[in-house]
Protein backbone atom coordinates (compact mmCIF):
# COMPACT_ATOMS: atom_id res chain seq x y z
CA UNK A 1 0.00 0.00 0.00
CA UNK A 2 1.60 2.84 -1.24
CA UNK A 3 0.88 6.96 -1.65
CA UNK A 4 0.62 8.32 -4.98
CA UNK A 5 3.53 10.62 -5.35
CA UNK A 6 3.31 12.13 -8.43
CA UNK A 7 1.17 15.62 -8.42
CA UNK A 8 -2.51 15.77 -9.78
CA UNK A 9 -4.15 18.66 -11.60
CA UNK A 10 -7.08 19.17 -9.12
CA UNK A 11 -9.64 21.16 -10.42
CA UNK A 12 -11.19 24.34 -8.83
CA UNK A 13 -14.55 25.10 -7.03
CA UNK A 14 -16.23 26.20 -10.04
CA UNK A 15 -14.95 23.13 -12.58
CA UNK A 16 -16.37 21.36 -9.65
CA UNK A 17 -19.56 22.36 -8.65
CA UNK A 18 -20.23 22.78 -12.51
CA UNK A 19 -19.23 18.70 -13.07
CA UNK A 20 -22.10 17.99 -10.21
CA UNK A 21 -24.71 20.43 -12.67
CA UNK A 22 -23.79 18.89 -15.49
CA UNK A 23 -25.45 15.79 -13.33
CA UNK A 24 -28.74 17.10 -12.73
CA UNK A 25 -30.97 15.61 -15.34
CA UNK A 26 -29.29 12.40 -14.78
CA UNK A 27 -29.51 12.17 -11.04
CA UNK A 28 -33.08 13.75 -10.86
CA UNK A 29 -34.22 11.04 -13.53
CA UNK A 30 -33.13 8.52 -11.00
CA UNK A 31 -34.27 9.91 -7.89
CA UNK A 32 -37.56 8.09 -7.87
CA UNK A 33 -35.64 4.74 -8.22
CA UNK A 34 -33.80 5.60 -5.31
CA UNK A 35 -35.99 6.81 -2.84
CA UNK A 36 -38.52 3.43 -3.99
CA UNK A 37 -35.23 0.99 -3.32
CA UNK A 38 -34.17 3.08 -0.63
CA UNK A 39 -31.00 3.79 -1.69
CA UNK A 40 -29.08 5.96 -5.06
CA UNK A 41 -28.77 4.38 -7.96
CA UNK A 42 -25.75 2.65 -8.58
CA UNK A 43 -25.84 4.86 -12.20
CA UNK A 44 -25.59 7.68 -10.25
CA UNK A 45 -23.13 6.55 -8.01
CA UNK A 46 -20.69 5.40 -10.70
CA UNK A 47 -21.43 9.18 -12.06
CA UNK A 48 -20.85 10.90 -9.37
CA UNK A 49 -17.80 8.79 -8.55
CA UNK A 50 -16.38 9.67 -12.77
CA UNK A 51 -16.72 12.98 -12.29
CA UNK A 52 -14.34 13.04 -9.17
CA UNK A 53 -16.63 14.52 -6.76
CA UNK A 54 -16.26 11.59 -4.30
CA UNK A 55 -12.81 12.91 -4.64
CA UNK A 56 -13.31 16.32 -2.72
CA UNK A 57 -11.59 15.65 0.92
CA UNK A 58 -9.19 12.35 -0.14
CA UNK A 59 -5.88 13.43 0.50
CA UNK A 60 -4.02 14.55 -2.82
CA UNK A 61 -1.08 11.73 -2.01
CA UNK A 62 -3.72 9.33 -3.17
CA UNK A 63 -5.29 11.17 -6.11
CA UNK A 64 -7.53 13.16 -4.28
CA UNK A 65 -8.66 16.60 -4.74
CA UNK A 66 -7.62 17.59 -0.70
CA UNK A 67 -10.15 21.04 -1.16
CA UNK A 68 -12.17 22.94 1.52
CA UNK A 69 -15.40 23.20 3.54
CA UNK A 70 -16.54 26.22 1.11
CA UNK A 71 -15.90 23.58 -2.30
CA UNK A 72 -17.79 20.34 -0.38
CA UNK A 73 -20.62 23.09 0.57
CA UNK A 74 -20.86 24.21 -2.52
CA UNK A 75 -20.88 20.73 -4.69
CA UNK A 76 -23.57 19.10 -1.80
CA UNK A 77 -26.09 22.25 -2.56
CA UNK A 78 -25.57 21.62 -6.50
CA UNK A 79 -26.01 17.99 -6.23
CA UNK A 80 -28.69 18.70 -3.81
CA UNK A 81 -30.62 20.75 -6.31
CA UNK A 82 -30.81 17.62 -8.19
CA UNK A 83 -31.98 15.09 -5.51
CA UNK A 84 -31.53 15.60 -1.72
CA UNK A 85 -30.82 11.50 -0.96
CA UNK A 86 -28.26 11.42 -3.59
CA UNK A 87 -26.79 14.58 -2.26
CA UNK A 88 -26.78 12.98 1.56
CA UNK A 89 -24.69 10.17 0.36
CA UNK A 90 -22.28 12.08 -1.37
CA UNK A 91 -21.66 14.87 1.83
CA UNK A 92 -21.85 11.91 4.11
CA UNK A 93 -19.07 9.41 1.93
CA UNK A 94 -17.06 13.42 1.69
CA UNK A 95 -17.25 13.75 5.34
CA UNK A 96 -16.39 10.28 6.25
CA UNK A 97 -12.98 10.53 4.19
CA UNK A 98 -12.28 13.99 5.82
CA UNK A 99 -12.25 11.67 9.04
CA UNK A 100 -10.45 9.12 7.31
CA UNK A 101 -7.66 12.19 6.61
CA UNK A 102 -7.37 12.86 10.57
CA UNK A 103 -5.89 9.44 10.89
CA UNK A 104 -2.18 8.17 10.93
CA UNK A 105 -0.71 8.08 7.48
CA UNK A 106 -0.61 4.37 7.96
CA UNK A 107 -4.42 4.03 8.61
CA UNK A 108 -4.63 6.17 5.39
CA UNK A 109 -2.83 4.21 3.36
CA UNK A 110 -5.11 0.92 4.23
CA UNK A 111 -7.75 2.67 2.89
CA UNK A 112 -6.73 5.12 0.38
CA UNK A 113 -3.26 3.50 -0.51
CA UNK A 114 -5.46 -0.20 -1.62
CA UNK A 115 -8.09 1.63 -3.32
CA UNK A 116 -8.12 5.39 -4.09
CA UNK A 117 -11.62 5.30 -5.02
CA UNK A 118 -12.79 3.77 -1.17
CA UNK A 119 -15.57 4.73 0.28
CA UNK A 120 -16.17 5.40 3.86
CA UNK A 121 -19.82 6.14 5.89
CA UNK A 122 -19.48 6.98 9.19
CA UNK A 123 -21.50 7.13 12.83
CA UNK A 124 -19.56 9.12 15.84
CA UNK A 125 -22.27 7.70 18.12
CA UNK A 126 -20.15 5.22 20.49
CA UNK A 127 -23.04 2.40 20.44
CA UNK A 128 -20.60 0.13 20.73
CA UNK A 129 -18.31 -1.76 23.28
CA UNK A 130 -14.76 -2.22 22.64
CA UNK A 131 -11.91 -4.99 24.65
CA UNK A 132 -8.17 -3.97 25.05
CA UNK A 133 -6.14 -6.53 23.25
CA UNK A 134 -2.86 -7.04 22.33
CA UNK A 135 -2.25 -4.88 19.59
CA UNK A 136 -5.76 -3.12 19.35
CA UNK A 137 -9.27 -3.52 20.76
CA UNK A 138 -11.99 -6.32 19.71
CA UNK A 139 -15.12 -3.73 18.93
CA UNK A 140 -18.46 -5.08 19.03
CA UNK A 141 -21.53 -2.70 18.32
CA UNK A 142 -24.42 -1.60 16.04
CA UNK A 143 -24.62 1.62 14.61
CA UNK A 144 -27.73 2.96 13.38
CA UNK A 145 -28.34 5.89 10.52
CA UNK A 146 -25.19 5.11 8.51
CA UNK A 147 -25.86 7.01 5.27
CA UNK A 148 -24.23 5.25 2.20
CA UNK A 149 -24.03 2.36 3.20
CA UNK A 150 -24.84 0.19 0.50
CA UNK A 151 -22.01 1.89 -1.06
CA UNK A 152 -19.25 1.81 2.01
CA UNK A 153 -16.46 -0.01 1.57
CA UNK A 154 -14.83 1.32 5.24
CA UNK A 155 -16.73 2.93 8.00
CA UNK A 156 -15.65 5.30 10.62
CA UNK A 157 -17.65 4.10 14.16
CA UNK A 158 -17.58 5.74 17.38
CA UNK A 159 -16.21 3.05 20.45
CA UNK A 160 -15.64 3.54 23.70
CA UNK A 161 -12.09 2.91 24.54
CA UNK A 162 -11.06 0.95 27.44
CA UNK A 163 -7.82 -0.49 29.54
CA UNK A 164 -6.87 -3.53 29.96
CA UNK A 165 -9.66 -3.81 33.05
CA UNK A 166 -12.39 -3.04 30.68
CA UNK A 167 -12.97 0.54 32.44
CA UNK A 168 -13.93 3.00 29.20
CA UNK A 169 -11.05 5.34 29.14
CA UNK A 170 -11.66 7.57 25.80
CA UNK A 171 -14.31 8.16 23.13
CA UNK A 172 -12.86 7.26 20.32
CA UNK A 173 -13.36 6.68 16.54
CA UNK A 174 -12.21 3.17 14.84
CA UNK A 175 -11.75 2.84 11.07
CA UNK A 176 -13.27 -1.25 9.75
CA UNK A 177 -13.79 -2.41 6.61
CA UNK A 178 -17.43 -2.95 6.45
CA UNK A 179 -16.13 -6.56 4.77
CA UNK A 180 -15.75 -7.73 8.68
CA UNK A 181 -19.13 -6.02 9.11
CA UNK A 182 -22.75 -7.05 8.36
CA UNK A 183 -25.27 -4.43 7.51
CA UNK A 184 -29.22 -4.55 8.70
CA UNK A 185 -31.67 -2.83 6.15
CA UNK A 186 -33.35 -0.98 8.63
CA UNK A 187 -34.16 2.57 6.65
CA UNK A 188 -37.48 2.71 6.40
CA UNK A 189 -39.02 6.40 6.89
CA UNK A 190 -40.33 9.46 5.50
CA UNK A 191 -37.60 11.18 3.50
CA UNK A 192 -34.07 11.31 2.92
CA UNK A 193 -35.16 7.23 1.85
CA UNK A 194 -32.34 6.93 -0.85
CA UNK A 195 -29.80 7.55 1.81
CA UNK A 196 -29.40 3.87 2.69
CA UNK A 197 -29.00 5.04 6.66
CA UNK A 198 -28.76 2.00 7.45
CA UNK A 199 -27.42 -0.55 11.05
CA UNK A 200 -24.14 -1.53 10.56
CA UNK A 201 -23.03 -4.41 13.08
CA UNK A 202 -19.55 -5.81 14.56
CA UNK A 203 -18.83 -8.38 16.68
CA UNK A 204 -15.79 -8.88 18.06
CA UNK A 205 -13.82 -7.31 15.37
CA UNK A 206 -10.04 -6.88 15.67
CA UNK A 207 -9.09 -2.77 15.05
CA UNK A 208 -5.53 -2.26 15.15
CA UNK A 209 -4.27 0.72 17.48
CA UNK A 210 -3.38 2.66 14.82
CA UNK A 211 -7.12 2.80 13.24
CA UNK A 212 -8.33 4.51 16.46
CA UNK A 213 -8.35 7.72 17.23
CA UNK A 214 -9.47 9.60 20.48
CA UNK A 215 -12.35 12.20 20.47
CA UNK A 216 -11.53 14.80 22.99
CA UNK A 217 -8.10 15.93 21.53
CA UNK A 218 -9.86 16.19 17.92
CA UNK A 219 -12.65 18.17 19.14
CA UNK A 220 -10.20 20.76 20.09
CA UNK A 221 -7.72 19.99 16.48
CA UNK A 222 -5.44 17.62 17.94
CA UNK A 223 -4.94 15.22 15.21
CA UNK A 224 -3.34 12.11 14.40
CA UNK A 225 -2.19 12.25 11.14
CA UNK A 226 1.95 13.17 10.51
CA UNK A 227 0.46 15.17 7.52
CA UNK A 228 -1.35 18.22 9.04
CA UNK A 229 1.55 20.63 8.65
CA UNK A 230 1.52 20.41 5.08
CA UNK A 231 -2.32 19.69 4.28
CA UNK A 232 -4.73 22.53 4.89
CA UNK A 233 -8.11 20.76 5.11
CA UNK A 234 -6.76 18.17 7.83
CA UNK A 235 -6.80 21.29 10.36
CA UNK A 236 -9.87 22.13 9.58
CA UNK A 237 -11.89 22.31 13.06
CA UNK A 238 -13.59 19.14 13.94
CA UNK A 239 -17.35 19.64 14.82
CA UNK A 240 -17.81 23.01 12.64
CA UNK A 241 -16.87 21.27 9.81
CA UNK A 242 -18.25 17.80 11.10
CA UNK A 243 -21.73 19.80 11.23
CA UNK A 244 -21.54 22.56 8.86
CA UNK A 245 -21.29 19.93 5.71
CA UNK A 246 -24.83 18.59 6.60
CA UNK A 247 -26.66 22.19 5.44
CA UNK A 248 -25.16 21.82 1.78
CA UNK A 249 -28.13 19.95 0.58
CA UNK A 250 -30.36 21.72 2.22
CA UNK A 251 -29.24 24.88 0.68
CA UNK A 252 -29.85 23.19 -2.95
CA UNK A 253 -33.47 21.81 -1.87
CA UNK A 254 -34.43 25.37 -1.03
CA UNK A 255 -33.07 26.59 -4.35
CA UNK A 256 -34.98 23.57 -5.94
CA UNK A 257 -38.41 23.82 -4.85
CA UNK A 258 -38.25 28.11 -5.28
CA UNK A 259 -36.93 27.72 -8.99
CA UNK A 260 -40.08 25.23 -8.99
CA UNK A 261 -42.52 27.70 -8.10
CA UNK A 262 -41.47 30.34 -10.22
CA UNK A 263 -41.26 28.46 -13.30
CA UNK A 264 -45.09 26.72 -12.84
CA UNK A 265 -46.42 30.20 -11.21
CA UNK A 266 -47.28 31.80 -15.21
CA UNK A 267 -49.16 28.76 -15.81
CA UNK A 268 -50.43 27.63 -12.24
CA UNK A 269 -54.29 29.86 -11.37
CA UNK A 270 -55.08 30.33 -7.82
CA UNK A 271 -58.22 28.09 -7.05
CA UNK A 272 -61.26 30.17 -5.89
CA UNK A 273 -60.02 33.48 -6.71
CA UNK A 274 -59.87 35.35 -10.06
CA UNK A 275 -56.07 35.11 -10.71
CA UNK A 276 -55.52 32.64 -13.77
CA UNK A 277 -51.59 33.19 -12.81
CA UNK A 278 -50.59 33.02 -9.66
CA UNK A 279 -47.61 35.39 -11.27
CA UNK A 280 -50.18 38.43 -11.37
CA UNK A 281 -51.15 38.03 -6.95
CA UNK A 282 -49.72 40.27 -4.82
CA UNK A 283 -49.88 37.83 -2.11
CA UNK A 284 -48.39 35.00 -4.42
CA UNK A 285 -45.13 37.85 -4.94
CA UNK A 286 -44.68 38.38 -1.36
CA UNK A 287 -44.18 34.82 -0.60
CA UNK A 288 -41.83 34.18 -3.28
CA UNK A 289 -39.96 37.32 -2.14
CA UNK A 290 -39.59 35.98 0.93
CA UNK A 291 -39.01 32.76 0.77
CA UNK A 292 -35.99 33.88 -1.39
CA UNK A 293 -35.10 36.42 0.91
CA UNK A 294 -34.42 33.46 3.68
CA UNK A 295 -32.76 30.98 0.81
CA UNK A 296 -30.59 34.32 0.48
CA UNK A 297 -29.60 34.71 3.71
CA UNK A 298 -29.30 31.21 4.77
CA UNK A 299 -26.69 30.90 2.17
CA UNK A 300 -24.76 33.76 2.98
CA UNK A 301 -24.31 32.43 6.41
CA UNK A 302 -23.69 29.46 5.48
CA UNK A 303 -20.52 30.79 2.70
CA UNK A 304 -19.26 32.76 5.65
CA UNK A 305 -19.07 30.06 8.38
CA UNK A 306 -17.69 27.60 5.40
CA UNK A 307 -15.18 30.38 4.83
CA UNK A 308 -13.88 31.08 8.70
CA UNK A 309 -13.77 27.17 8.68
CA UNK A 310 -11.12 27.11 5.63
CA UNK A 311 -9.52 30.67 6.66
CA UNK A 312 -8.36 29.20 9.74
CA UNK A 313 -7.27 26.22 8.36
CA UNK A 314 -5.44 27.33 5.89
CA UNK A 315 -3.56 29.98 8.67
CA UNK A 316 -2.39 26.93 10.49
CA UNK A 317 -5.03 28.35 13.69
CA UNK A 318 -7.85 26.34 15.04
CA UNK A 319 -11.22 28.51 15.78
CA UNK A 320 -11.57 29.49 19.08
CA UNK A 321 -14.39 28.46 21.09
CA UNK A 322 -16.71 30.96 20.81
CA UNK A 323 -16.42 30.71 16.85
CA UNK A 324 -16.92 26.87 16.67
CA UNK A 325 -20.08 27.31 18.69
CA UNK A 326 -21.28 29.99 16.49
CA UNK A 327 -20.98 27.62 13.49
CA UNK A 328 -22.85 25.24 15.22
CA UNK A 329 -25.85 27.99 15.66
CA UNK A 330 -25.10 29.27 11.90
CA UNK A 331 -25.57 25.30 11.00
CA UNK A 332 -29.09 25.42 12.59
CA UNK A 333 -30.10 29.09 11.62
CA UNK A 334 -29.50 27.52 8.28
CA UNK A 335 -31.08 24.58 8.71
CA UNK A 336 -34.36 26.27 9.53
CA UNK A 337 -34.79 29.14 7.25
CA UNK A 338 -34.15 26.79 4.46
CA UNK A 339 -36.92 25.04 6.02
CA UNK A 340 -39.14 27.83 6.80
CA UNK A 341 -38.60 28.72 2.88
CA UNK A 342 -39.94 25.18 1.86
CA UNK A 343 -42.64 25.77 4.04
CA UNK A 344 -43.85 28.93 2.55
CA UNK A 345 -43.35 27.73 -1.43
CA UNK A 346 -45.08 25.01 -0.38
CA UNK A 347 -48.44 26.86 0.28
CA UNK A 348 -47.72 29.09 -1.97
CA UNK A 349 -48.14 26.54 -4.80
CA UNK A 350 -50.78 25.32 -3.53
CA UNK A 351 -51.95 21.46 -2.50
CA UNK A 352 -50.65 20.45 -6.00
CA UNK A 353 -47.07 20.59 -4.04
CA UNK A 354 -47.98 17.14 -2.29
CA UNK A 355 -48.69 15.41 -5.58
CA UNK A 356 -46.85 11.66 -6.17
CA UNK A 357 -45.44 13.45 -9.94
CA UNK A 358 -44.48 16.77 -8.10
CA UNK A 359 -41.13 17.47 -6.97
CA UNK A 360 -41.94 19.33 -4.08
CA UNK A 361 -43.04 16.87 -2.05
CA UNK A 362 -39.90 14.86 -2.27
CA UNK A 363 -37.89 18.34 -1.08
CA UNK A 364 -40.53 18.91 1.29
CA UNK A 365 -39.81 15.30 3.01
CA UNK A 366 -36.37 15.34 2.09
CA UNK A 367 -35.47 18.26 3.78
CA UNK A 368 -37.51 18.07 6.68
CA UNK A 369 -35.74 14.39 7.83
CA UNK A 370 -32.47 16.10 6.79
CA UNK A 371 -32.85 19.13 9.21
CA UNK A 372 -33.78 16.91 12.30
CA UNK A 373 -30.18 15.60 12.33
CA UNK A 374 -29.08 15.90 15.87
CA UNK A 375 -26.42 17.82 15.53
CA UNK A 376 -27.82 20.87 13.07
CA UNK A 377 -30.40 21.03 15.78
CA UNK A 378 -31.49 24.88 16.21
CA UNK A 379 -32.37 24.82 19.72
CA UNK A 380 -29.12 23.23 20.97
CA UNK A 381 -27.18 25.09 18.45
CA UNK A 382 -28.24 28.40 19.78
CA UNK A 383 -28.48 27.44 23.01
CA UNK A 384 -24.38 26.57 22.75
CA UNK A 385 -24.04 29.91 21.24
CA UNK A 386 -26.09 31.82 23.66
CA UNK A 387 -23.90 30.39 26.34
CA UNK A 388 -20.71 31.09 24.65
CA UNK A 389 -21.69 34.85 24.26
CA UNK A 390 -22.77 35.20 27.72
CA UNK A 391 -19.82 33.39 29.25
CA UNK A 392 -22.19 30.47 30.59
CA UNK A 393 -19.42 27.87 31.35
CA UNK A 394 -21.83 24.90 32.13
CA UNK A 395 -21.41 22.78 28.92
CA UNK A 396 -24.25 21.09 27.57
CA UNK A 397 -22.26 18.73 24.92
CA UNK A 398 -18.59 18.45 24.13
CA UNK A 399 -19.49 18.37 20.55
CA UNK A 400 -18.07 22.49 20.03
Amino acid sequence: MTTIAEPITVPDRAQLVARATELTALLRNNAAEGEKNRRVVEESIQALTDAGLFKLAVPKRYGGYETDMRTMLEVSKAVGYADGGTAWVLTLTNICAWLTGLFPVKAQDEVFGANPDAKVSGVLTPTSTSEKVDGGYKVTGRWYYNSGSWHATWAVLGIPITDENGTVVDQGLALIPTSEMTLEDTWFVAGMRSSGSNCLVADSVFVPAHRVMSVPPAIDGDYPTEQIGSEALYRSAFVPILALVLIGTQLGLGQAALDFVIEKAPKKAISYTFFEKQSDSVAFQLQVAEAAQLLDTANLLAQRAAQDIDDAAAGAEYLDYKARARVRADTGWVAEHVTRAIDILLSAHGAGSFGDTSPLQRIWRDSATAARHAIVSPAVGYEIYGKALLGVEEKITPLV
